[in-house]
């Protein structure tokens, strides 16, 4: 009725009482004269039933992509079941205060690197049972507060630190009934927290590549499903259980570079280059000039004139012997 009130009176009176009028009674009626959103306004989308404490139910509803008219007020989001092919940019911006999202069962193929931006409060993943191929960079890094996400039964063949990211609360991570024949490199070094790691299901190559998986292995609980874990191949180890190797099978493999050595390698590498390059030049240089030098000495030693000398004496004239054929017919 307030509201109403203010409203009616011309604008004029309006703004000489706001002159005039105490603080408190301005800000008052200001709150009142500006009309809020409706406490019956709903929490979740038209095409989901919503539920206390924020829980919005949108499965097996064969919805084409996320649907429209999320807000902070869902904290559970179950999108299973659906027809949800890929994710755009932002694609839950306006759901910035979910807890948990469950995108099962979708024929998800193709996530784009910022479709979970804004979704910094998740705890709780699930893309299982999807198509997933592979993972742009940056993908789950947004996620800093993920504990638990599932990757389980889609077609992913490598999984690399870069599409994870850095999640230090992650504490279960699910990739069984993958593509996987090994974990890139470091990708177990960026979860601190994990603790719950589902494996079963991958053509696990049992070479240097899958070192540091066995390593975590033997320091962590292992799953009930580690003695599954078996290589396919090289031939000569297939069907060898991942939980038999120790850090002697893997002995024969180059040890990989610590910080130090890698910081070295690259703040020296440049020097080291310019340096051999600077050598070659100059040795390159000296060679050439040493060539051309002896050139020069062959083309004068070719042109100089003979030096002047006495005439050669001509030959002494022998006085005919008497007895010869020419002195017997003179």
């Amino acid at each position: 009725m307030r509201s109403h009130f203010f409203l009616s009176w011309p604008l004029p009176s309006v703004l000489l009482w706001l002159l005039l009028a105490p603080w408190p009674s301005r800000a008052q009626a200001l709150s009142a004269a500006v009309p809020s959103e409706p406490t019956g306004a709903p929490a979740c989308p038209e095409a989901c039933a919503c539920a206390p404490g924020g829980k919005a139910n949108c499965s097996a509803r064969a919805l084409p992509a996320v649907p429209v008219g999320l807000s902070r007020r869902v904290r559970a989001l179950l999108l299973d079941h659906n027809r949800v092919r890929a994710l755009p940019p932002g694609a839950f911006a306006d759901a910035g205060a979910l807890l948990s999202l469950d995108l099962r069962e979708n024929g998800l193929s193709a996530m784009h690197a910022r479709a979970f931006w804004g979704l910094g409060a998740l705890q709780r993943l699930d893309l299982g049972s999807n198509l997933l191929e592979a993972l742009a960079p940056g993908t789950f890094a947004p996620l800093r507060a993920l504990r638990v996400l599932s990757l389980a039964d889609n077609r992913l063949a490598r999984l690399e630190p870069a599409a994870l990211g850095a999640l230090p609360l992650l504490r279960a991570l699910n990739l069984q009934d993958n593509a996987l024949a090994a974990l890139g490199p470091g990708l177990l070094a960026t979860l601190p927290a994990l603790d719950s790691l589902r494996l079963r299901g991958n053509p696990w190559a049992c070479g240097c590549a899958l070192r540091p998986l066995c390593g975590w292995l033997r320091q962590h609980p292992r799953p009930p499903e580690a003695e599954t874990l078996l290589c396919v191949f090289p031939g000569r180890l297939t069907l060898r259980p991942l939980t038999t190797f120790t850090e002697a099978s893997f002995s024969h493999c180059a040890q990989p570079l610590a910080l130090r050595d890698l910081a070295v390698v690259y703040v020296l590498g440049p020097f080291s280059f310019l340096a051999s390059l600077a050598a070659c030049l100059a040795l390159g240089s000296i060679l050439t000039a040493c060539s051309a030098y002896r050139r020069r000495r062959r083309h004068r030693g070719g042109t100089r004139r003979p030096r002047k000398g006495p005439p050669d004496p001509e030959p002494a004239v022998q006085p005919a012997d008497p007895e010869s054929p020419a002195a017997a017919q003179a």
